[in-house]
């Protein structure tokens, strides 16, 4: 049975025409037709598109990350630090305006970073959505589209506010001191593995904690973006995501420390519900792994004749099969029946060094979850296309993340 709100038809006895009304200001929205077609399934219409940011002077970050890259491999937390507080800044400027305009709520939040001359500018960007009943209610933050928030509500995921977790890190002595020692022989370098496992998991803890401050008990939709900031070689990597309330899933939340998190799509959402499971962690595994001395010679050598580079073959597996591993043994302490939706990555680090990332939500069937309608509208799937393609590329900054990619 369909369960999702009708919009209200018009009385087909009543042939008068319409009282006269004052003309509605014109709203300008970044939702697309559909988007707006899944929204008003669950009673909700377009509002304007509203923008909050602040803008933070580079020569701190760029001094900072230049003075400890060299001393310490990990996180370097002040910049970490600064950066989600720039991040939090432009969000709550975006929160004021939202307030001020009565939106119900803010669909495809991002939190962008755009780098001018000597600047560094945190930039939030979202479309307000109003109550088409014109109910008041507490506004609510989404990262999600207004086509993913269809699928996410329609699972069962009531959405509360946009969250995100960062770590800046830098590999520091790794790369200086301890791993040339490390590359003389090849194989993975476990030191490596530690620093970028230690990071990569820290943007994780750190969106569960922000999901556990607004009551929420999972995170959906989440996106994971790694990106130099500036040129003071160090990284942020940045996961984002929709901090939502399922009562379905309540019973498995404590398994993950009260809160599931997810990088499946609203749709993959909406599919594994329908089937009777639930996310219940994004989990990631890294490896690093140093093709060594003798290796790289061989490489090199091989480079000027056809055929297999056979010490190239073997690393990359390696690497492969232990980042996996790691992503099985998260999955399997934690009880979960399937890890979905893997994506592998390689990251060249440099020095004859390369991280092999993998990456996947782990789900678990779960009694009495369902979705609210027997199959999704098409409106809800079909992938909007880009009308306006820019092949010049020219711009006053550089966007260097791509939340929605």
């Amino acid at each position: 049975m369909d369960n999702q709100p009708q919009a209200p038809t018009a009385d087909p006895s009543h042939n008068a025409p319409p009282a006269a009304s004052a003309p509605r200001a014109t709203r300008y929205s970044g939702l697309s037709g559909n988007e707006m077609y899944c929204l008003s399934l669950i009673g909700y219409q377009p509002g304007n598109l509203l923008v909050g940011n602040s803008v933070f002077a580079m020569g701190f970050i760029g001094g900072m990350g230049s003075s400890l890259r060299t001393m310490a491999g990990g996180e370097i937390k002040q910049i970490t630090n600064m950066i989600a507080q720039g991040r939090e800044l432009s969000l709550s400027r975006f929160g004021q305006e939202l307030a001020q305009t009565g939106g119900a709520g803010a669909a495809g939040v991002t939190s962008e970073l755009i780098f001018h001359p000597g600047n560094i500018e945190f930039l939030t960007v979202a479309s307000t959505l109003h109550r088409a009943d014109g109910a008041s209610q507490a506004p609510f933050t989404s990262s999600s589209d207004g086509q993913e928030l269809f699928c996410q509500w329609d699972a069962g995921y009531q959405p509360l506010s946009f969250v995100f977790g960062n770590v800046a890190y830098s590999i520091g002595v790794a790369r200086g001191v301890l791993g040339s020692f490390r590359q003389l022989a090849k194989g993975e370098v476990k030191q490596y593995s530690g620093i970028f496992n230690t990071t990569r998991n820290a943007a994780l803890e750190r969106i569960q904690q922000e999901a556990r401050a607004c009551n929420a008990n999972s995170v959906m939709g989440i996106r994971t973006t790694i990106l130099p900031v500036g040129t003071s070689g160090v990284q942020e990597m940045i996961m984002i995501g929709t901090a939502s309330y399922n009562p379905q899933v309540q019973s498995i939340a404590g398994i993950v420390g009260g809160v599931t998190t997810s990088d499946l799509t609203a749709e993959e959402t909406w599919n594994v519900a329908k089937l009777g499971y639930a996310p219940l962690k994004l989990v990631l595994g890294t490896s690093v792994y140093s093709l060594g001395f003798i290796g790289g010679i061989k490489s090199t050598l091989k480079n000027f004749v056809k055929g297999e580079i056979n010490e190239l073959t073997q690393l990359i597996y390696g690497a492969r099969e232990q980042s996996l591993k790691r992503v099985q043994e998260q999955a399997e302490a934690i009880g979960a029946d399937d890890v979905l939706g893997i994506k592998t990555y390689i990251y060249n680090i440099g020095s004859g060094l390369i991280e092999f990332l993998a990456i996947g939500t782990a789900v678990k069937r779960v009694e009495g979850i369902s979705t609210r309608s027997q199959q999704l509208p098409p409106q809800a799937i079909i992938r909007d296309k880009d009308t306006f393609i820019d092949t010049v590329g020219i711009s006053y900054g550089t966007n260097l993340e791509t939340p929605n990619g």
